[in-house]
């Protein structure tokens, strides 16, 4: 597939932090090269979220325009965990841990790429080959005084804080996996440029030509301060469902509208432009979740959660497609609520109702958990579940 040099251009530099070497990459691709992509990620808890996407979205370009995606599941590495950016030691995993973790993977990542026509591989494939020949072997190719130069290494040690052998050699094996994999490219956050750059130089170590490296920026999270995690609860995870991932976005603030645009969407920058002059924040915002649901659980999935948002927060109806629940009159509330799944227990029905985030759509917030149905009730309960209660 032939590409212009305006789209190369687009191609590397929309989304991205650093290429190195932007001119070498660039040129790879004008000629028709059909490149190796490698992103490796290691399943350290059970969801991918959208800062991760960013460069998923990254890999899916490639991936429509013909290049091979290497997708490295890091089962190995995730016993470990990446040091990057870090100010203590990790917990470190199980095996049992990181298998729990990355059962839904695959599924979580084919929201973006297209898994049947991505190379996939687990990197605990080749160290338990290999084993203790494969880490000697890569021990040899980097001193301790070159290791220890990095700036987060150095913070740690300063603060007299814990820092492990196996953290020191965690790059080390990651750049092994560019090895066994043959990769041209590795994109990776931009918190991962000295782990990506330790690829280049194992490469090099094992006669290989050295990967060229892309990064992409860190995705603010819903806070507005700090990386999306997880560990920092700012995060959005591919697994919630679309009305909850919409109405999270919602929650956004509105300086970060532009990043996310531009990061999670494909609309050209032209577009986004546009629609940041016409329109006022609050629609902007709602097109940018409606985009974001859309690209992640479909077009259709992210125009109902959009209309979804808007008959709960603008016309204060009920979702259409709430779910309904039959029960007997005079009984308890919370024991239908239950029944209906909508929560796992009696004690989070009533903790959700002492902090007043349950709620009928007529009369306003219920607050007693002695509640009896003596009518229909249309429910929110907390800020994305609803039920419709009719009297059998």
């Amino acid at each position: 597939m032939e590409i212009s040099k305006a789209k190369t251009e687009e191609l590397i530099s929309r989304g991205t932090s650093e290429v190195i070497e932007y001119d070498h990459l660039k040129k790879r691709i004008l000629a028709g090269e059909k490149l190796r992509i490698k992103f490796g990620i290691d399943p350290t808890t059970p969801d991918i979220h959208l800062g991760h996407t960013v460069s998923l979205f990254k890999l899916k370009q490639f991936q429509d325009l013909g290049h091979k995606i290497v997708l490295i599941i890091g089962d190995f590495t995730a016993m470990i965990g990446d040091p990057s950016g870090r100010s203590e030691e990790r917990k470190t995993l199980t095996e049992r841990e990181v298998k729990t973790n990355l059962k839904t993977y695959l599924d979580q990542a084919g929201k973006i790429i297209n898994i049947k026509k991505t190379e996939v591989h687990h990197n605990s494939k080749w160290f338990k080959k290999e084993g203790l020949k494969a880490i000697l072997t890569l021990a040899r190719t980097e001193t301790i005084n070159q290791a220890l130069k990095r700036e987060d290494f150095q913070k740690r040690l300063a603060a007299n804080k814990n820092l492990s052998l196996l953290e020191v050699l965690y790059p080390l094996f990651q750049g092994y996996d560019s090895v066994k994999v043959k990769a041209d490219v590795e994109i990776g956050g931009e918190d991962q440029k000295l782990n990506l750059l330790m690829g280049r130089r194992i490469l090099r170590q094992f006669n290989q030509p050295e990967q060229d490296i892309l990064t992409t920026p860190l995705l603010i999270g819903l806070d507005g301060v700090r990386k999306m995690s997880k560990s920092y609860g700012n995060h959005i995870a591919l697994q919630e469902k679309p009305e909850e991932m919409f109405g999270k976005l919602m929650s956004l603030p509105d300086s970060l509208v532009g990043d996310y645009f531009k990061l999670l969407t494909k609309l050209p920058k032209e577009e986004i432009e546009k629609l940041s002059k016409e329109l006022p924040p609050r629609d902007l915002k709602v097109k940018l979740a409606a985009t974001i649901v859309g690209e992640i659980h479909g077009l259709s999935k992210g125009d109902k959660a959009a209309k979804n948002f808007n008959a709960v927060f603008q016309k204060h109806e009920i979702p259409k497609d709430a779910p309904i629940a039959k029960a007997k009159i005079d009984e308890l509330l919370i024991e239908v609520i239950v029944r209906a799944g909508l929560v796992s227990s009696r004690n989070e029905i009533k903790r959700l109702i002492a902090e007043g985030a349950v709620s009928d759509f007529k009369k306003g917030k219920i607050s007693d958990y002695h509640y009896r149905l003596r009518e229909p009730l249309d429910l929110r309960i907390g800020k994305h579940r609803f039920l419709r209660i009719f009297i059998d």
